[in-house]
């Protein structure tokens, strides 16, 4: 395997990384921010109550493109496992 053919391999691994961890980060991140309107607005100051619908949101997410993360990857880890004939080359 050579170096571009590496660094391809590389490069697709953290995109993967990226795109799979978006969204529960993106869920998280729009709860957080309605949350902290909403305590903003009713002036509560309690740090720990928007905990909860953060990690309901992640999870909501994570049930809804779970099959879609999974499918990515295994299609990534299909890739890697058929490259490995090349590797010893």
């Amino acid at each position: 395997m050579d170096d571009t053919a590496l660094l391809n391999v590389g490069r697709e691994a953290l995109l993967l990384m990226v795109i799979a961890s978006a969204p529960p980060l993106l869920a998280s991140l729009v709860a957080g921010a309605l949350f902290s309107a909403l305590q903003a607005i009713t002036s509560i100051q309690e740090s720990t109550l928007s905990v909860v619908p953060k990690l309901v949101a992640a999870i909501l997410s994570l049930v809804i493109a779970g099959p879609w993360i999974g499918a990515q990857l295994a299609r990534f880890t299909t890739e890697i496992l058929r490259s490995l004939p090349v590797v010893g080359r």
